[in-house]
């Protein structure tokens, strides 16, 4: 399925100053390729196109530029062109968090951290060395070994960076869930990479209200078996215990021993953590990356694209269920200062994060289309009641930022401020479509393609697109590219994710239409896989839960982009006879998503359907059924003849008219 957009570029919103193109970090990289490697390129795309096409080069130069500190060198930067599979930097030995530590200086803090509970707080380097050292240690005492699965239940606060950096300094693998996951999703991800420690916490607060969560701790303990500790990070009660727990202990005993912090000197492909997929297909996929492809990845996406430089104020708004946390970790590569934000970001009201920018000083903002379309509702004016002036850059992902958010931001926000809108994957756990400080920024476009990142549009018979819409696909490995997945030996699933389509090409599963001039829109999803505020989550883990509730039968939901980076999540049923969907039913099972599963994956609506429609093998139809709300005609969207129940489709068409309006009514709001 091709959708033919018609195009006309707008005047650009924004464009950079001589001076912002003299002083980017992107500039300062060009130069040293010209000195050092005898190479010269007169645009962004131009150095793209020489990243992609001498990929060997490309990544030598970036270990070179950035100084990549290795214990043992490489012997060869790539063996072979081929995903998966691709061996990278072969024979070097290095490790993650001595990067980061490189940058440890008393002139600013490493971390600065706010909550609802918790006003601004610095951390420094000095703080953040002890008590990494303190932990690894502890770790090192409890017997976790390189390699080994170290967990964490925790929101996004200070002692969850600690706990990773101190995973990654003795080369544990980490992994982590935020706490207003359900017991279910948590124990669906953690269970299969078996875990030896579990950092947790006792509770949290979101939106004004307190969640307890020792219960949830206490099941987790039961359902993983192969835990040999539990550390209790005392959150929401300061005197917290680790009650009922049998191999518990608290936080605080970590940081009584300290212990000089040294670095595991691990392979290049050596496991540094575990991401999850959202589970469209059964269990959600376990996301293995290596220290030193991350490594790579991340030093050359927050220095030459967010043009991150020592001692800017880097936030982006997440949890530690998200991969823009790992992402914001990165902030402390290059010697940024991270900054971490626990709580709604509607609390007390949609004006949280900005006041948070001003008194954090924050010079990157990142966040999601969803919060500047709440804000835009909300009419808030941010630029006036706020001192933004250290602010010069504003990230969006999880969903495309619509025109109208571009506007919004250089309207009400900051007229002098670069705004980035970028596009990427939990899979690799970057970007593939970002954006550059030295190109102008136009409404509704993302700026270029990343570098080292060869993303095209495919037609359905593999043929590149330019200017039309297609499969985003990427033709050429990426040192972050999956490892593997936990437990999947052959690889079946790894090649069934992201091969199956084009064998040896990484399709994605978005639709993009890249531009003549090397920008990029994006199009939303073209799998089923629910992607609501950048959270993601397969159809199957909610099927999970809604289909164990005694009153239903079956279910499918869908989600749907709307305008203004809106979002419709509508949940269909199958009830069972003599069963009625009123009100009780359906906040018992608004309630039971919310418990279970998270609060971002509740559905907007519930509505009753007779048949869920299926394929001839069984499969329910969510793709043909979001192309179809997506307003794609519904002989394009579905072929009749593959489904086992055809008469089950025709319901779709009455809900994608109202889909329909809805867009319509927002398109004039």
């Amino acid at each position: 399925m091709i959708m033919e957009i018609p195009f006309g570029k707008d005047q650009p919103l924004w464009s950079p100053s001589e001076k912002d193109k003299r002083d980017a970090n992107i500039s300062q990289y060009m130069h040293w390729l010209t000195q050092h490697r005898g190479l010269h390129f007169e645009s962004r795309e131009e150095l793209w196109r020489w990243s992609v096409e001498q990929l060997e080069d490309f990544w030598e130069s970036i270990w070179s530029y950035f100084q990549i500190q290795a214990s043992q060198p490489y012997t060869q930067v790539l063996s072979e062109r081929k995903m998966p599979g691709a061996d990278w930097f072969s024979g070097s030995q290095l490790n993650y968090a001595e990067h980061v530590f490189r940058h440890a200086t008393t002139e600013r803090p490493a971390i600065l951290f706010q909550s609802e509970r918790q006003p601004l707080t610095e951390i420094s380097w000095q703080e953040l060395t002890r008590n990494v050292g303190a932990v690894a240690h502890a770790l090192r005492a409890m017997g976790v070994r390189p390699g080994d699965r170290v967990v964490a239940y925790l929101p996004n606060i200070p002692q969850a960076i600690t706990a990773f950096l101190a995973c990654a300094s003795i080369g544990a693998t980490w992994s982590s869930c935020s706490p207003d996951f359900g017991t279910s999703s948590v124990i669906d991800r953690f269970k299969q990479i078996e875990p030896t420690v579990l950092f947790a916490v006792d509770g949290y607060q979101y939106n004004g209200k307190a969640f307890d969560r020792l219960g949830v701790v206490r099941e987790l303990e039961r359902e993983l078996p192969t835990l040999q500790k539990i550390v209790l990070v005392p959150y929401l009660r300061a005197d917290a215990e680790p009650e009922g727990i049998t191999n518990g202990m608290l936080w605080q005993e970590l940081l009584k021993e300290e212990a000089a912090l040294d670095f595991e000197q691990v392979p290049f492909a050596h496991p540094l953590w575990i991401l999850y997929s959202s589970g469209t297909t059964g269990l959600p996929k376990a996301i293995v990356q290596g220290q030193g492809g991350i490594l790579l990845e991340h030093l050359k996406a927050l220095a030459l694209d967010v043009d991150l430089k020592e001692g800017d104020r880097f936030f982006w708004f997440t949890t530690t269920g998200w991969m823009m946390w790992n992402f914001l970790v990165g902030g402390l590569l290059v010697g940024a200062v991270t900054l971490l934000y626990d709580g709604s970001p509607a609390y007390p009201n949609v004006e949280t994060l900005w006041r948070f920018a001003q008194e954090s000083r924050m010079t990157f903002f990142g966040t999601s289309a969803s919060y500047i379309a709440s804000c835009m509702k909300a009419g808030i004016e941010p630029g006036q009641s706020y001192d933004l002036s250290r602010l010069r850059g504003l990230g969006s992902t999880g969903s495309p930022l619509p025109p109208e958010g571009f506007h919004w931001i250089y309207e009400h926000v900051k007229t002098d401020l670069w705004v980035a809108s970028v596009s990427g994957g939990t899979d690799v756990c970057s970007a593939f479509i970002t954006g550059s400080i030295l190109l102008p920024v136009h409404a509704g476009e993302l700026q270029c393609r990343s570098l080292g990142a060869n993303v095209l549009a495919f037609d359905e018979d593999g043929n590149s697109l330019i200017d039309e819409v297609g499969e985003l696909v990427v033709t050429e490995p990426m040192p972050s590219m999956p490892l593997y997945f936990w437990s999947d030996p052959e690889r079946q699933r790894y090649l069934e994710s992201y091969f199956a389509q084009y064998p040896g090409i990484w399709r994605h599963g978005d639709w993009i239409r890249i531009t003549p001039e090397g920008s990029a829109v994006i199009y939303g999803r073209s799998d089923s896989t629910i992607n609501r505020m950048g959270i993601r989550m397969g159809s199957s883990e909610i099927y999970r839960i809604v289909e164990g509730l005694p009153e239903i039968m079956d279910s499918l939901i869908v989600g749907v982009e709307l305008p203004h980076g809106n979002y419709y999540l509508p949940l269909f049923v199958v009830l069972r006879d003599g069963v009625q969907l009123d009100d009780a039913l359906k906040v018992k099972i608004k309630q039971t998503l919310r418990t279970h599963i998270s609060p971002h994956h509740v559905p907007d609506e519930i509505l009753v359907i007779q048949e869920v429609p299926r394929t001839l093998s069984g499969k329910k139809l969510e793709v043909p059924v979001k192309k179809l709300l997506m307003g794609i005609p519904a002989e394009k969207a579905v072929s009749i003849d593959a489904l086992s129940n055809p008469h089950a489709f025709n319901y779709f068409l009455d809900v994608a008219q109202r889909v329909a309006i809805l867009k319509q009514t927002q398109v004039r709001e």
